[in-house]
């Protein structure tokens, strides 16, 4: 593995085709026989420093369509917290189902599971069937892996049934020094970042663009309000930036000052601190309270000068749900993913059907889709969120960070790059680039 870092770190990628592949990496897992060891434990005190471990991974067999990737950085995402907490079920059912379906995807189907659904690194080698990729390119990764064998995902690859998370619901994620992907799944790095903020925007970004951009979900359009919860973290600070972009109006929900700053520092001037309002939505764990979502639309129109919200991006879920449906305008939209405070969610339908609102979800990208949000990244018109950056080996504490809701933006890790800063591209397009909005991509960390 010292070889291949070397020649990476070396920029001698022609040299990479000829290095042999590691018969093992290390890699960052759960592992089966612990899947019960959280049982009992409320959601909020389990510990993915005790679930996750850095151990030898054996490497992968390359099939057709696919590649190896090494990874030089990558990032945390929920998911990651819902697979180191075994919640809402084991992910070694999801390998289980994908090892049954063909010779080739029973090796996802392990007593371990790799994890992690972004990355930023260079191809080692591609598999029988790879033409638009070859050793030596600089990658990221988006994170749906996709069979297309079957009609249904050919007009929209999120309908194929056989659509999974990359990290998520196959092995092999991106946590890890190896990785092993789909072909599909890579696009070209972004030269004026380097491989650790590369690696953040990956899953967040893409989603962020089909929930809220794309015909696939809202459909931003100039002028719209959008209202944006945890307008600051690693999914709404890019739906914050694209409203900024399109032309939107976005009113962003944080939880505390500085996330409140984060968000003014992107150009966004309606800002709802939650904390400071002290917004209780639930008056207990069965209860809702209507008047709080009164005030808050209330709070929303003393912003907007008596406006409704058209676009509500939501992914708390539980928590938020109501008060979402209640504070959109008539004929308008709530886009849903991810759920992070609860997947049951309630709200008074008489708000919905009567003035005719839409509940519209969303779940990642397609390819299309992940390659435009990517491209607005390697222009610059997008920027990375990320905050802070740990090393493979403390990966638990990451996925902890997330899981506890103390980080802003996204949360980055080094795999094989020794250390931060490392990976910007020597031409003068990319530094000329990179000086003109190092603020923007700084704004994340040093707040």
């Amino acid at each position: 593995m010292d070889d291949i870092r070397n020649a990476i770190l070396a920029g001698d990628y022609g040299k990479l085709a000829d290095l042999p592949v590691p018969d093992s990496y290390q890699g960052m897992v759960v592992r089966k026989d612990e899947v019960d060891m959280f049982a009992g434990m409320a959601t909020r005190d389990k510990d993915p420093r005790k679930s996750l471990h850095l151990q030898d991974v054996p490497t992968p067999e390359l099939g057709p369509g696919e590649a190896i990737v090494a990874v030089m950085a990558s990032a945390i995402n929920y998911n990651t917290v819902w697979t180191s907490i075994f919640e809402p079920v084991s992910t070694f059912g999801f390998l289980e189902r994908y090892g049954r379906y063909s010779d080739l995807s029973k090796k996802h189907d392990q007593p371990f599971h790799v994890v992690g659904s972004d990355l930023a690194g260079v191809v080692l080698r591609v598999g029988p069937g790879v033409s638009k990729w070859k050793a030596g390119d600089e990658v990221v990764a988006h994170c749906l892996t996709v069979e297309l064998e079957d009609a249904a995902g050919h007009d929209d690859t999120m309908m194929d049934p056989q659509q999974r998370i990359w990290g998520f619901e196959t092995n092999y994620g991106g946590l890890a020094e190896l990785a092993l992907v789909k072909a599909n799944q890579l696009m070209p790095k972004p030269g004026h970042l380097t491989w650790e903020e590369a690696a953040s925007p990956g899953l967040v970004n893409c989603t962020a663009y089909r929930q809220l951009v794309s015909h696939h979900g809202a459909n931003m359009k100039q002028g719209d309000t959008v209202l944006i919860w945890g307008a600051s973290g690693g999914l709404g600070g890019y739906a914050t930036q694209y409203a900024l972009n399109g032309g939107a109006i976005p009113i962003c929900v944080v939880s505390s000052p500085e996330k409140a700053e984060i968000c003014r520092r992107m150009g966004a001037e309606l800002i709802i601190d939650r904390s400071a309002e002290g917004y209780k939505f639930w008056k207990d764990e069965s209860t809702q309270d209507p008047r709080e979502w009164k005030r808050f639309g209330a709070k929303i129109r003393e912003l907007t000068g008596g406006e409704d919200v058209d676009i509500v991006f939501e992914h708390p879920g539980r928590e938020t749900f109501g008060a979402s449906v209640y504070v959109t305008k008539k004929g308008g939209v709530i886009t849903t993913c991810a759920s992070t405070s609860g997947y049951m969610h309630e709200y008074d339908n008489r708000y919905l059907w009567m003035n005719l609102k839409r509940i519209i979800s969303s779940h990642f990208a397609n390819y299309k889709e992940s390659w435009e949000a990517n491209r607005l990244i390697a222009k610059g018109m997008i920027h990375p969120t990320l905050s802070k950056v740990y090393p493979l080996a403390e990966t638990g504490q990451a996925t902890l960070d997330v899981h506890k809701n103390l980080h802003q933006g996204k949360v980055g890790v080094l795999c094989l790059a020794p250390e931060e800063g490392l990976g910007v591209a020597d031409t003068d397009a990319a530094r000329d680039l990179r000086a003109k909005h190092l603020d923007a991509i700084n704004r994340f960390r040093d707040v």
